[in-house]
């Protein structure tokens, strides 16, 4: 099965290889650490400490990931945590997010034994955290021989995802058997591990680490700068389009602007902020188009900023910082079959949400959030019925105060009380890590 695996990866790679080579010349997504991904690290000395490599596969797990890095940071100053991304956007985010916890941030290798041999020889890791179930066959049995130990944190296991692994049982079971630990985040992933033959005793329910966001840890200064920048004031309600696909902006300004002009004196503003770096230019002139005076934040600060009625935040790493200064925020990849993306950063800074219907990613947590009445999710539609739908719910919370308020608290409340996934976290994996240093 391994080889098998290989030769697919291989030929994967040799398809690919004319889109690494146009991206290098481009500056592409595909080509961004792409020696890295070969094996080839930069210099990296632990100082004889043990190393703890954690995993992250991009923006959403880079994110999830920060409180449990400063845990440990905190609680085992005597370790030396590493941290790996496969994307560009999730490397670039982790360089910022892990800049004062990680000695080292680097992308993780392209799945074949010689490129992770190469890296495991180099860094020598005493433990692997592999964020939300990230599957490597040929990582995790090296990392195995290697005498790592692995673990799997804040781990998720969809229904899609539980089909597909079926086909292959009997090598999930043997992959699962060098995994020492799987943190899920609730019961029914814990289940769904264990039908693909994860041991019982191996599986935890720790929750999910995405609850235990503190909104004191965002960048402060960065939401002053712009409110200063962009003059943004509750006497202008701000709309956040959070983390949108394609076309999920285009409904979100045809919306935008019914809402708009049926606005009295206090004229909502709105901010894009597209999932993927590489749509930026495409969103820019989808908003030109629009009609609206409009800013980007990665332009040069003008006069232009304070006028704007629409703001692309077109950056990476700073959609946290931006939440405070909302009234609502609407979260994307949820209009479309993307499975939505995450609700925590907005209910963490107690705005009144609204999603899609497509929340599949996360839907014991938006299940639990509609329950405590701290989420608006529209109806499955299509087409103009989509952007009623969103001017409908836009127009009704911009009107309600007292009903973006409730929301909004109620969303924070649900933070409140799932908190604690950290901990327990810690908790699991403090033996993984030798036990606490004695002081």
């Amino acid at each position: 099965m391994y080889f098998l695996y290989s030769i697919v990866l291989t030929l994967g790679f040799l398809v690919l290889l004319p889109r690494f080579a146009f991206d290098a010349l481009f500056k592409g997504k595909y080509a961004a650490g792409f020696t890295q991904r070969l094996g080839f690290l930069p210099k990296f000395d632990a100082r004889g400490r043990k190393v703890v490599w954690l995993h992250c596969v991009s923006v959403g797990e880079a994110n999830a990931a920060r409180p449990l890095a400063e845990a440990i940071k905190r609680d085992f100053p005597h370790l030396c945590l590493i941290v790996s991304t496969t994307t560009r956007t999730g490397q670039e985010l982790a360089r910022t997010a892990f800049a004062g916890t990680a000695d080292l941030v680097f992308y993780f290798p392209f799945d074949w034994r010689w490129t992770v041999r190469r890296v495991l020889r180099r860094l020598t890791p005493s433990v692997v955290l592999l964020m939300e179930t990230e599957i490597w066959f040929n990582f995790i049995r090296e990392a195995y021989k290697s005498k790592a130990h692995i673990a799997i944190v804040n781990g998720r296991l969809s229904e899609r995802s539980l089909t597909r692994y079926t086909k292959i049982k009997r090598f999930m079971k043997r992959i699962f058997g060098y995994v020492q630990l799987a943190l899920m985040q609730d019961k029914a992933d814990a289940t769904r591990i264990m039908a693909l033959g994860a041991r019982a005793s191996k599986v935890k329910v720790t929750g999910n680490l995405k609850f235990d966001h503190d909104i004191e840890s965002v960048d402060s200064s960065l939401t002053s700068e712009f409110r200063r920048r962009f003059a943004i004031s509750p006497d202008e309600p701000l709309i956040i389009a959070a983390s949108t696909h394609s076309p999920e902006e285009k409904w979100i300004l045809d919306a935008f602007k019914q809402v708009w002009k049926a606005s009295g004196t206090n004229l909502p503003r709105l901010m894009l902020v597209p999932r993927h770096p590489e749509r930026f230019a495409e969103v820019a002139e989808l908003v030109k188009a629009s009609g609206f005076a409009w800013a980007r934040r990665s332009e040069t600060p003008s006069s232009r900023d304070q006028a704007a009625e629409v703001i692309l935040l077109d950056s990476i790493g700073e959609l946290r910082a931006a939440y405070p200064l909302a009234e609502i925020v609407f979260v994307g990849g949820s209009l479309i079959p993307h499975g939505g993306q995450s609700i925590f950063e907005p209910a963490a800074a107690g705005r009144a949400i609204v999603t899609g219907a497509n929340t599949a990613n996360f839907d014991a947590a938006v299940k639990e959030f509609l329950e405590k009445e701290a989420l608006i999710q529209l109806p499955a539609s299509k087409g103009d019925a989509i952007v009623t739908d969103l001017v409908n719910a836009f127009t009704d919370l911009l009107i309600d105060s007292k009903r973006r308020q409730s929301l909004g608290s109620h969303a924070l409340s649900v933070m409140e009380t799932n908190r604690g996934a950290v901990s327990r976290t810690v908790e699991y994996l403090t033996p993984l890590f030798g036990g606490r240093e004695k002081l």
